[in-house]
């Protein structure tokens, strides 16, 4: 069985929808459409622009929402088994899925891009991967055990890797105890907020409201969502977990290993560049994993 999974945030590269927009009537057609639904040209700075003007928040997200999105609708027999995404990318397989149309995606991954956006502004934060330390748990308790500023495990990506979001002084305790318990590295990332944390509230308060009047409808095949890495056909149960999701943590390793225990055979995944297939192979090496 096919499992396709859609990369998120900090898989963009300059020049990502280039060979796509050359080669491909449909990928052309569909970056126009977006062009027309942002009220700017996103597809240029999609083929041609360069990598700050990439960084920008309302280009970031959309940017690899579009290559995602716009790749699997030009695979020849695009018939998945189940999907799931990394964080931004879940809305990408939601729309691979056909429980979201492409419009209706595009729409919600430009609000939410400026709905995290603000919430990053009003407050400084950040992220941090916690690499060397496999004790998702310990990591975990270490966290919540600083009670003093907002910090928590955000992204449970695969073993030996789990990021961290918070306050930046939150980072810095937590970097300290986490190098104490064992931690090889605590690598800050380069974004500026802190993405599935409490701090993203404002954000996920605003994206509901966007949510609840989107129309979403059954999807083709069973879509594995962040929140529980649960596999789920129902539409309501959908909007709720993606409302869900801007708080709270990323059951990466969780949703791969339910997707395998559901029979998954092949993981494809789908993004400007490499990030889960790797992923996929640490958590079960088993797992047969290549990338588009």
């Amino acid at each position: 069985m096919k499992a396709y999974i859609f990369t998120g945030q900090g898989s963009q590269k300059p020049g990502m929808a280039q060979e796509l927009y050359n080669t491909a009537k449909a990928a052309r057609e569909y970056l126009e459409i977006a062009d027309k639904i942002l009220g700017f040209n996103i597809s240029a700075i999609m083929t041609t622009g360069s990598a700050e003007e990439l960084k920008q928040t309302s280009v970031t997200q959309p940017s690899v929402f579009l290559y995602s999105v716009v790749k699997a609708r030009i695979i020849q027999d695009f018939k998945p088994a189940m999907v799931a995404g990394h964080s931004l990318g879940e809305i990408s397989a939601l729309v691979a899925a056909r429980a979201l149309s492409f419009g209706d995606g595009l729409r919600l991954v430009y609000k939410r891009a400026m709905a995290m956006q603000a919430a990053c502004d009003a407050q400084p934060s950040g992220m941090a991967a916690v690499l060397g330390l496999e004790d998702d748990a310990l990591v975990a308790a270490i966290c919540n055990s600083i009670e003093e500023e907002v910090i928590v495990a955000a992204n449970f990506n695969c073993p030996g890797q789990l990021v961290i979001s918070g306050t930046l002084k939150g980072i810095e305790i937590a970097k300290l105890k986490l190098t104490e318990a064992g931690a090889r590295r605590v690598l800050p990332l380069p974004v500026n907020g802190a993405f599935h944390s409490p701090l993203m509230e404002p954000a996920r308060a605003e994206l509901a409201k966007a949510i609840e009047e989107t129309e979403f409808k059954t999807p083709v095949c069973p879509v594995y969502q962040n929140v529980d890495a649960r596999p789920t056909l129902d539409a309501e149960e959908i909007k709720e977990k993606l409302i869900a999701q801007l708080t709270a943590p990323v059951l990466w390793t969780a949703t791969i290993e339910n997707m395998i225990a559901d029979g998954a055979t092949q993981f494809i995944e789908v993004g400007p560049q490499q990030v889960l297939t790797g992923m996929v192979k640490k958590i079960n090496n088993r797992a047969i994993a290549t990338s588009l």
